[in-house]
């Protein structure tokens, strides 16, 4: 068996269909949906025509008797809701080019997600990276919060790509990742305790990383299209500062440059990632650490937002929550409050630290 070189070989690819009737088929596939014949044979009696338009070879052949399948075509008319039927029996499907943005009614939940290494818990996902899913339930499918691992490191073979999302920011919790985002720049290398918000449709690119990276990924909906970008070349133009990414803004956050401050409610100091302002509020994440000169909360607190969730970076602290037992969490536990559920966090250890998302981000 020869094998094929692509790159060298394959001059031509196209969808065979049958069409008993050949003529009528041209007819439909011309009239209809605006290809264009491209060959024709034989001329006194013809059994076979070649077709193409819309980025698409087609194969007319009345002696082929496989089946005549489906050709699902992309429209600019987000409405679209049709199809027709050729002659030779392919469906045809019209539906909008790019698909809308579906945000899932909320549904919310409490979720506490205990640290695992349970190899039946992570999941192996694009590009080869391990994935520990924090909202099991995605509150109604409206929000995902994946832990990431890459076991061994080196160069990540990943592509060009982009996520057609509402919110997606990605947090280092170990190790470094070198990345490379569309206008930012030439590659930079993120560690431990940065945090980058990726605006929606902002094409980017993971070139390397090391041993044992983990990071924390917060994105809404749970379920969203990541499309690749063949086209585009990292790193390019460089944008001007405040580039407009689909009401959002590109946002760095670097833990060398935190600014800490007390946070009362909590008995913690508390380091913003500055997120609001890059996302027009829609988000807010920051850290939360123990320290000796703020004590412990001593009254119950609420939420009203969307989502309120919790990931345990380092130490342990307890969760105290109405009619329930005191729940231990520590590093690599995850957690959901829903709104309007009284909750207190309290016996912080020393070394406490918490990474904490909402949504929208808190006034």
């Amino acid at each position: 068996m020869s094998v094929i070189n692509p790159d060298t070989s394959i001059a031509l690819a196209e969808v065979v269909l049958p069409a008993a009737d050949l003529q009528a088929n041209i007819d439909f596939f011309i009239q209809q949906l605006g290809f264009r014949l491209d060959s024709i044979m034989p001329a006194d009696n013809p059994r076979l025509a070649q077709l193409s338009g819309h980025g698409l070879q087609l194969r007319l052949d009345s002696n082929f008797s496989g089946s005549p399948g489906t050709l699902r075509i992309g429209t600019e008319d987000s409405d679209t809701d049709t199809s027709l039927m050729a002659p030779n029996g392919t469906r045809i499907e019209f539906e909008p080019a790019r698909l809308p943005l579906v945000i899932p009614e909320l549904q919310p939940a409490l979720a506490i997600q205990p640290m695992t290494d349970d190899p039946g818990v992570w999941q192996t996902g694009r590009a080869g990276m391990h994935y520990r899913d924090l909202i099991p339930d995605r509150q109604g499918g409206r929000f995902i919060a994946s832990h990431i691992r890459i076991p061994e490191g080196g160069p990540v073979p990943d592509n060009v790509h982009y996520h057609a999302i509402r919110f997606q920011m990605i947090y280092c919790y170990r190790g470094w990742v070198r990345l490379v985002y569309e206008g930012q720049g030439e590659p930079f290398i993120m560690t431990a305790g940065d945090c980058v918000l990726q605006p929606p449709l902002i094409r980017h690119r993971v070139l390397e990383a090391c041993d044992g990276l983990e990071v924390i990924e917060i994105g809404s909906p749970a379920e969203h299209i990541t499309g690749l970008d063949h086209s585009m070349k990292l790193p390019g133009i460089h944008y001007p500062p405040g580039h407009d990414f689909s009401g959002q803004r590109y946002h760095m956050y670097r833990a060398a440059a935190a600014v800490w401050q007390a946070d009362h409610s909590t008995g913690l100091l508390s380091s913003s990632f500055g997120l609001a302002d890059a996302t027009s509020g829609l988000a807010e994440a920051r850290i939360l650490r123990a320290t000796d000169s703020l004590r412990p909360a001593a009254n119950w607190l609420t939420h009203e937002q969307e989502l309120a969730f919790w990931f345990v970076l380092d130490g342990s602290l307890e969760l105290q929550l109405p009619h329930l037992p005191v729940t231990e969490l520590s590093a690599g536990d995850a957690l959901v409050i829903p709104a309007g559920m009284p909750y207190l966090f309290k016996r912080y250890s020393a070394d406490l630290q918490l990474l904490e998302t909402s949504l929208p981000a808190q006034a």
